[in-house]
């Protein structure tokens, strides 16, 4: 009886956790019983949380000011933490530097790590530690500076290293930075290190960001030497080999565009696991486990046929069926972008829906009368989340000037539906015996499809909303265009919804973001 009573105050423990998923999705969590390991914890939180991706934990450390910290062990946990949830991304192991390198590359340098995946750019662009010696000449100016406003007068090695180092911390996010990243990275330096503010400059750093932005081009030069595939496979082309349109980059901020092969892998390798996946999807209950594995490890192979061979899509069909699943379309966005895209899209669209269907009511003209159609669908009291959604996405070109009309389809399911001359769309299959306009949402059909290059490549789906996030999916997983038609309805997707992209929007987009958030 001692025994039972003495056990009693711990069956009863819970722990209390406050975990940051993203940046506006910070949720409190209990747990019955405190986790004794640090695999226990991740395993009831991606259960509590309903997370489908491998992720890491930080925890913010009461010794350095609660700043966030790697969590290693359990039992570095404080009383009611504050967790923030890091996705992870498939990473492949370096390879080791050849002989030829060695003298080009450390092996212990970013550089030879180039086939790791990156993380996204950060929101406040953190500068690197530099060299013993650089450090305290910077320490030693910055002391200056702050007596007198003297400003550092830097020497040519010394700045070499600075820029060296900027460049190897810039590649970790991404190969091709634009001017406003250059332009954070610049402005960061200054503000660490105010004793290298240029005097003569606007904005005390245009020097540098200039001086950036060569050094990223000889860096670059030096990873294409070593054999880097994101910058290998742009040999040449600014040098008038090739039009500058076809350089091959990331343009939707994709933060593993191009890895390389991982090690101990090469084509062949890779190619019979690719077989392997190919006669695992003709069985009637393919293996999710063997998929999953294959996918993840076969993801170099795949994205230099799609990047540098731009097959037709029927092709990829036949060599990467398992790329056309549900699941390995969320996984491959994962890989590429370290989201979680079904988990966001859905997440966001919900956010916002209330006051997108607010300002349709409030719109006029032809713009409003389309709109119109939409809301009435959402009206009785028998609405649901996904009635609301569709509308959204309905209404969502409408309102941002988009023509949708050949990107929106709907048939009977007796008609043929006469696909060849549609390059990108959703098709909603109706019931011969229900009544059907254009404009109908269309909640009881029978099924919705999605049409690339002419041909159904996913049917049989729940609803347009669901169709609509797999098929944003898939333009990243398949490196598509966005529709012409949708233009500014995807990158409202992408850069409002996904938070994937600039802060500087388009127009038309900006104004939109801007009623929303009233």
């Amino acid at each position: 009886m001692t025994a039972s009573v003495e056990s009693q105050p711990t069956m009863e423990m819970r722990t209390t956790l406050r975990i940051i998923v993203h940046d506006n999705d910070i949720r409190k969590i209990t747990l019955f019983g405190k986790p004794q390991t640090l695999d226990s914890l991740v395993e009831q939180l991606e259960e509590k949380l309903g997370l489908q991706y491998k992720f890491s934990l930080q925890y913010e450390d009461p010794d350095f000011h609660n700043a966030l910290v790697n969590l290693t062990d359990i039992t570095d946990l404080p009383d009611k933490p504050t967790l923030k949830v890091i996705a992870l991304v498939p990473t492949p192991t370096p390879s080791t530097a050849s002989t030829d390198d060695t003298e080009l590359l450390s092996v212990s340098s970013p550089e030879s790590r180039s086939s790791l995946a990156r993380s996204p750019w950060p929101d406040t662009f953190e500068i690197p530690y530099f060299p013993v010696d650089i450090e305290y000449r910077l320490r030693q100016g910055n002391l200056l500076y702050m007596r007198d406003k003297t400003y550092l007068q830097v020497p040519r090695d010394m700045k070499h290293e600075i820029l060296e180092k900027l460049a190897e911390a810039i590649y970790s996010f991404k190969a091709y930075p634009c001017d406003e990243e250059f332009n954070d990275v610049a402005t960061a330096l200054i503000q660490k290190h105010p004793c290298l503010i240029e005097p003569g400059s606007v904005n005390g750093c245009n020097g540098w960001k200039n001086s950036l932005k060569f050094k990223m081009g000889n860096y670059r030069t030096k990873l294409r030497r070593a054999g880097c595939t994101d910058v290998a496979v742009n040999q040449g082309k600014r040098k008038g080999q090739a039009p500058q349109r076809s350089i091959k980059r990331p343009k939707r901020f994709e933060i593993n565009f191009l890895p390389n092969f991982p090690d101990g892998e090469d084509e062949t390798s890779m190619e019979s696991k690719r077989k392997e996946l190919v006669e695992e999807m003709k069985k009637r209950r393919p293996t999710a486990a063997l998929i999953t594995k294959n996918m993840d490890s076969t993801f170099a192979l795949r994205r230099q046929e799609l990047v540098n061979l731009e097959p037709p899509v029927k092709d990829t069909m036949e060599r990467w069926p398992a790329l056309f699943t549900e699941a390995q379309i969320w996984a491959e966005f994962c890989r590429l972008s370290s989201k979680n895209l079904n988990t966001e899209f859905f997440k966001e669209l919900d956010k916002y829906t209330p006051r997108f269907l607010e300002i349709f009511k409030t719109k006029g003209g032809s713009v409003g009368q389309k709109l119109q159609k939409y809301l009435q669908q959402v009206t009785t009291e028998s609405t649901d989340v996904t009635a609301k959604r569709t509308a959204v996405l309905r209404g969502l070109p409408v309102i941002l000037g988009d023509e949708n009309t050949d990107f929106f389809k709907t048939c009977f399911d007796s008609d043929d539906p006469g696909m060849s001359h549609i390059p990108i769309g959703i098709m909603t299959i109706v019931p011969e015996d229900k009544p059907m306009s254009l404009d109908s949402l269309h909640l009881q059909s029978s099924g919705t499809a999605i049409i690339l290059e002419g041909r159904i490549v996913m049917d049989g789906l729940e609803n347009l909303p669901h169709a609509m996030c797999l098929l944003f999916g898939l333009t990243y997983a398949l490196n598509l265009e966005y529709p012409q038609q949708l233009k500014n309805t995807f990158d409202f997707i992408q850069r409002v919804l996904l938070s994937l992209g600039h802060k500087a929007l388009k127009p038309k987009i900006q104004s939109l973001k801007n009623l929303l958030m009233h």
